[in-house]
């Protein structure tokens, strides 16, 4: 139903229901100041910057709080005239400005967010150079929020975004407004830092300086920064971003909006683990002489490399694939495998019980993570979302603050930050579930979109294919797939970057091969000459440092892989390169380069291509164009950029089918520290301090003091 409207003069038809500010911005192209409102949070109402004029109404309107529907039509039946830019609004406006900046500090050539600033924006704009007061200006003492937000409160105009996000979405209510009038202070309920996966967005929403990045306090000027979107690798989201660098350095994150993946939030490990990409990192090759690793040549490391590749049976060479292996890499990576003929390699780095020879469908988030928002019972099996794929809970609770979603839990409980029913820890509850002989069952049943969402806890275990056929089972029997017309609600919910993408172009062992537990055990046991480890860090590397086989790690950091390795190939981070990232939906995506790699470190498609050479088994391309020309005739879906190309069910029906063995051992808790998940992370400081602040130690607390005092923002190198 279409409401008309009189917007300065001209008459539109808006949807019923809207804000008055979205009638004027939607349909006549107004712009309405605020700074209180934002899209995705509740109404507040109250910084009144909104105002407009309501032909007939005694007083100006908070356009942000009023719906067209609530609008009386004029005596004579004509539509309601709104008034955007009358003399009343523009004084109104100027008003409010006034007000706001009474109490405001003149530090904008000290503050972060100057360049960047709402208030100095909207004071331009809409305010006027007189001031009419003459008290003093009121100081508000800091909070201490932790190492990520630093707070200067005497700015805060108390817009309450903050506390909104920090309640509705990230989950958490920690913070909170207390006093009235001149009073009023938003502060934490208990005086401590904030413990939200979220919390940096609260950085982004502030519309003045009143939060702003801790890590990247007065470190650079927005004017001053190189600004690329590209893509996130921290998790398998996919989150779209933005990377400022100045130079070589990059020196913040910040999200971009896609409202099919992320919306406009990221996590805290995307944001702050910028710092990790310029400690400990890789930029010359390494080659170990007599147990000792020394700098080396390209061409020496290369020669190494080629002559111990060409000395022993390809039946007993193997490869590893790590989390943040963009698809050209694992592309040019099998190239050579298969020229060498060696059967063993895996992109299963943590040990996945799932096969691509089954179809897509079997490994992706089927249901898309937009469609979370049409679920109408959810179903995690195995997973804590909350720390495996943050931005994709916040969904989930966004689906949950809709109402009617109920949401049941297999596995170790946690806090997600929205209730479930914990339904059991271990695969027999979903056999149960299976076999029709639990309630939740028919709750699934009932519902129209029901989900399934298995997670690594289960599927990295012995028996996870057989827990994976399960709930396969469970979605064909609760119309999970197929009852409705394009739901598909059977979903995999991965942790790494790269594995989506690693298992469309078919990295799993071939006919004879070693998986990555095949691949340790035959090193252990001597029976693997050479193992290839690309950017695999997360593997027991304890294991291989005590074998006799010859380690090769292609990389960035000095992490786990490169302690062991014979040879290091210095490669490039997710920000030094232009590469393709499939998310756990499937949905591709390309990364932009926004700083080169350091010293001799070059893009690992490259590094790849020179070994070929060098083995004698030149792969068939030369440039970035040419691989990525064979890799979609390969994979065509790779090359439809940002669209989620339906899967098909006939892989689900047909592991429905398979046998289901499961142990009675529970499935278990998220084990990995949730700031050390990869190199980068490792080698990052804020994620280190993050990391010790969660375990509620004194280390944590010094470390946060120490980044407040601004002792370790992770600037040097």
């Amino acid at each position: 139903m279409a409401v008309k409207l009189i917007i300065d003069g001209q008459e539109y038809e808006v949807a019923d229901g809207i804000t008055l500010m979205e009638a004027c911005e939607e349909a006549a192209g107004k712009e309405i100041p605020r700074f209180c409102y934002h899209e995705r949070l509740s109404i507040a109402g109250n910084c009144r910057m909104c105002l407009v004029e309501v032909v007939g109404a005694p007083k100006p309107i908070a356009s942000c709080a009023q719906t067209v529907n609530e609008l009386r039509k004029g005596p004579k039946g004509e539509p309601p005239e709104i008034r955007t830019d009358s003399d009343l609004v523009r004084k109104a406006r100027r008003g409010v400005m006034e007000f706001l900046l009474i109490n405001h500090p003149l530090d904008c050539p000290i503050c972060d967010q100057g360049g960047e600033c709402d208030l100095q924006d909207q004071a331009m704009a809409y305010g006027f150079d007189e001031n009419r007061f003459e008290e003093n200006k009121r100081a508000v003492e800091n909070k201490y929020l932790g190492p990520l937000v630093k707070t200067i409160m005497t700015r805060c105009i108390h817009c309450t975004r903050c506390v909104r996000f920090m309640t509705e979405v990230a989950g958490v209510e920690e913070l909170g407004a207390i006093g009235r009038g001149e009073d009023m202070e938003i502060t934490t309920y208990l005086d401590s830092g904030l413990h939200s996966e979220l919390q940096g967005n609260i950085i982004d929403l502030c519309p003045v300086g009143a939060l702003t990045s801790r890590p990247y306090a007065f470190q650079a000027r927005p004017w001053e920064l190189a600004k690329t979107e590209t893509i996130d690798v921290m998790d398998a989201v996919g989150s779209n971003i933005r990377v400022d660098s100045r130079g070589p350095r990059v020196m913040r994150i910040l999200p971009r909006n896609n409202d099919a993946v992320n919306e406009e939030w990221i996590s805290d490990k995307t944001r702050f683990v910028w710092d990790g990409l310029a400690h400990g990192r890789l930029d010359r090759p390494w080659v170990r002489r007599e147990g000792v690793l020394q700098p080396a040549s390209w061409e020496e490391a290369l020669k190494v490399v080629a002559d111990r590749l060409q000395s022993v049976a390809t039946t007993r060479i193997g490869a590893i694939v790590g989390d943040l292996a963009a698809a050209e890499e694992m592309f040019a990576l099998k190239g050579l495998m298969a020229g060498l003929r060696a059967p063993h390699i895996d992109c299963r780095q943590d040990g996945s019980r799932l096969d691509p020879k089954l179809g897509r469908e079997t490994y992706l988030f089927n249901a898309t993570i937009e469609g979370i928002e049409r679920a109408d019972a959810i179903l995690l099996v195995g997973t804590n979302p909350r720390l495996e794929a943050t931005v994709l809970n916040a969904r989930i609770r966004k689906r949950w603050r809709m109402g009617a979603l109920p949401i049941g839990l297999i596995g170790a409980p946690a806090d997600l930050t929205y209730p479930y029913a914990h339904l059991g820890t271990g695969p027999a509850t979903l056999r149960e579930l299976a076999q029709g002989r639990h309630d939740f069952t028919e709750t699934l049943a009932k519902a129209e979109r029901p989900m399934v969402i298995v997670g690594e806890a289960a599927l990295t275990r012995d028996d996870g294919g057989s827990i994976l056929a399960l709930a396969a089972k469970l979605a064909m029997q609760t119309g999970m797939v197929g009852a409705a017309e394009g739901w598909n609600g059977f979903c995999v919910l991965h942790g790494a970057a790269s594995r989506v993408a690693g298992l469309d172009l078919g990295l799993t062992p071939g006919d004879g091969g070693l998986d990555v537990a095949g691949m340790i055990e035959a090193a252990r046991t001597g029976e693997l000459d050479v193992l290839y480890l690309l950017g695999a860090d997360e593997i027991d590397t304890g294991t291989l440092g005590r074998a006799t086989t010859f380690v090769i790690y292609q990389g960035t950091h000095g992490d786990r892989g490169a302690e062991i390795a014979d040879v290091i190939l210095p490669g490039a981070a997710y920000t030094e390169k232009s590469a393709t990232w499939v998310n756990t939906e499937g949905r591709p995506q390309m990364s932009e380069r926004a700083v080169f790699p350091p010293g001799e470190a070059k893009e690992d498609w490259a590094i790849l291509r020179a070994l070929s050479e060098a083995v004698g088994r030149t792969l068939p391309f030369d440039t970035l164009s040419e691989l990525r020309a064979l890799l979609y005739k390969e994979a065509p879906h790779l090359a439809a950029l940002d669209v989620v190309e339906p899967a098909g069910t006939s892989g689900i029906e047909t592991l429905a089918r398979i046998g289901t063995d499961v142990s009675d051992t529970p499935l278990s808790a998220y084990a990995a520290d949730y700031y050390k998940t990869n190199a980068i992370a490792r080698a990052s400081r804020v994620m280190d301090d993050l990391s010790r602040a969660r375990l509620g130690g004194a280390a944590g607390a010094a470390g946060g003091e120490g980044i407040q005092r601004g002792e370790a923002t992770g600037t040097d190198g």
